[in-house]
């Protein structure tokens, strides 16, 4: 588009708007991966490994679908079909993967999170015990990757949350026991999970249907600086190579409540609570609540405001390590766990 739309506001005045038109791009083929497939091309997928292959399926002029399992037209449950056979050209029966990128169990202390023998898992525990506080029963939570995704470690018995991934479930459970473990049942960080009772699977495209609808009351991420006025970035260094953004976009434009949680300062001890960010923004005004070691604030219009303390701070030391200007609320008091 050339930049001028005008649309009606609630008062039945006219609003401009600037815009950016992005022609889609349509794909000449289209691979996914399946669980089972029949001999019309009809497709099942199983449990998290459903992920974007639905909709990439519909994305190309020839779609060729990769199958652990090729059966006959009709051994399919037509109500079981998640790609109807129209979209698919081409199916190909292949040996089961079985591939887990990031195994992680429950019961292996070799990949155990140890608070009590690392320094640096301690700190760590400090933040996200904290975050778990601010969850309440009836919420439905998403974690980010890395330090949010041991929140669930630490929600009271008492609160009852509904964890969502965006690569496609609803009741995420906690890490399996060894031998329980599923290649098909993953969260977005590809780490194995379980599944809770009541828990759900579908595509990614519904999955952010339901964060970008506002779904999702509380979304709890990881940032590289969080700005004063509520500002974030965490997923891009400009010349380093770097996994994307993932969901966070979308996470943190919802209207849901946003926690981050981090380290006060970089590895160089420089402040990552910053005046202004200086990378590239996730969001702008986004951000709810900041936790992290050191202390607790919220942004209240556009501003932070320190709430609690962390053990062995006072407020002149978290004055010292915050780069951004914060106000002392008139309860400030310790970082409760």
């Amino acid at each position: 588009g050339d930049g001028g739309s005008s649309l009606g506001d609630a008062g039945g005045g006219v609003v401009s708007s600037e815009y950016v038109l992005e022609e889609a791009l349509g794909g000449d083929y289209a691979f996914v991966k399946a669980w089972k497939g029949d001999t019309e091309g009809n497709l099942v997928y199983r449990k998290t490994a459903r992920n974007h292959n639905p909709a990439i399926a519909t994305a190309g002029r020839v779609t060729i679908a990769e199958v652990e399992e090729l059966v006959s037209a009709g051994e399919i449950e037509p109500d079981a079909v998640h790609t109807p056979g129209v979209y698919v050209q081409r199916v190909v029966q292949a040996e089961r993967m079985g591939v887990i990128e990031r195994l992680t169990l429950a019961d292996d202390a070799s990949s155990a999170f140890s608070p009590s023998t690392s320094a640096a898992d301690a700190l760590r525990e400090r933040i996200v015990r904290r975050a778990a506080l601010e969850l309440r029963s009836g919420d439905y939570v998403n974690l980010g990757i890395g330090m949010p995704t041991l929140v669930s470690n630490y929600i009271p018995p008492t609160v009852k949350i509904t964890l969502q991934s965006e690569n496609g479930m609803l009741g995420v459970g906690p890490f399996p026991k060894r031998g329980k473990e599923d290649c098909d049942l993953i969260n977005a960080g590809k780490q194995t999970v379980t599944e809770l009772a009541g828990a759900s699977y579908f595509g990614a495209d519904q999955s952010f249907a339901m964060i970008r609808g506002g779904h999702c009351q509380v979304t709890v991420l990881g940032s590289m600086q969080v700005a004063a006025n509520g500002d974030m970035a965490n997923y891009l260094i400009p010349g380093k190579l770097v996994k994307g953004m993932g969901g966070a976009m979308d996470l943190v434009s919802s209207g849901s409540r946003v926690i981050v949680t981090m380290e006060h300062t970089d590895k160089e001890g420089n402040s990552k609570v910053l005046p202004r960010c200086t990378l590239p923004l996730t969001g702008r005004g986004v951000v709810s609540t900041l936790i992290t070691e050191k202390a607790v604030f919220d942004v209240v219009d556009e501003t932070l405001v320190l709430r609690e303390i962390g053990e062995g701070e006072t407020v002149e030391s978290v004055r010292a390590a915050t780069a951004a200007d914060f106000v002392v609320a008139d309860d400030v008091g310790p970082m409760r766990q």
